[in-house]
């Protein structure tokens, strides 16, 4: 089950594995190591993020300005047993993209355990539930199936392949609207 919070200004949550909460500036190594691992580098691309200095000014520029003017915006995965941080898992405003888009990335070392998945559940939920999005998207590279799969099990449906601002890829977009995520709930619910 789910636990929302609320912490200071910004949303926290906490999963029966996970501690999510804002990214903020204390996280910048942990962004440097995440935003350069194979993974990244290969499906979401080099954003030329290659030192502290560069982590801190992605979070200061991409990260806070979107939850200072949102109140959601890329969340930093923790595990509860050992505070460790795994990866990020956010809700992002994109341009070229209708909605608001959900994305994730762990570490190498703690892919396949269930933990991204855990989390993007939340941020699916709280999507719909307390932030009163209405659609949301995620994009994927075609060659990403993992990501694919995740997705998908999260609910959101194949729709179509676009491309979108600053960057050359296309890309797989997936979708799910409020009424989805109901019909989706209440399935599951019962």
């Amino acid at each position: 089950m789910h636990t929302f919070q609320f912490v200071k200004k910004y949303q926290k949550f906490e999963t029966e594995r996970l501690f999510i909460r804002p990214t903020t500036e204390e996280d910048a190594a942990f962004l440097l190591e995440l935003m350069n691992s194979p993974k990244w580098l290969k499906f979401i691309g080099d954003r030329k993020v290659h030192s502290i200095r560069d982590a801190l000014q992605y979070i200061r520029a991409k990260m806070l300005p979107q939850l200072r003017h949102l109140g959601f915006s890329n969340y930093t995965i923790l595990l509860k047993s050992n505070q460790q941080k795994i990866g990020t898992c956010g809700l992002f405003d994109r341009e070229g993209l209708e909605g608001i888009d959900i994305g994730f990335a762990l570490l190498p070392d703690f892919e396949k355990q269930g933990y991204a998945f855990e989390a993007a559940s939340i941020m699916r939920d709280s999507a719909f539930e307390l932030f009163g999005i209405r659609f949301l998207s995620a994009i994927t590279t075609d060659d990403n199936h993992s990501s694919q799969k995740l997705i998908t099990a999260l609910g959101l449906v194949f729709d179509r392949h676009i491309s979108i601002p600053n960057d050359e890829a296309e890309l797989r977009l997936y979708t799910m609207d409020i009424d989805q995520y109901k019909n989706l709930i209440s399935t599951t619910n019962h």
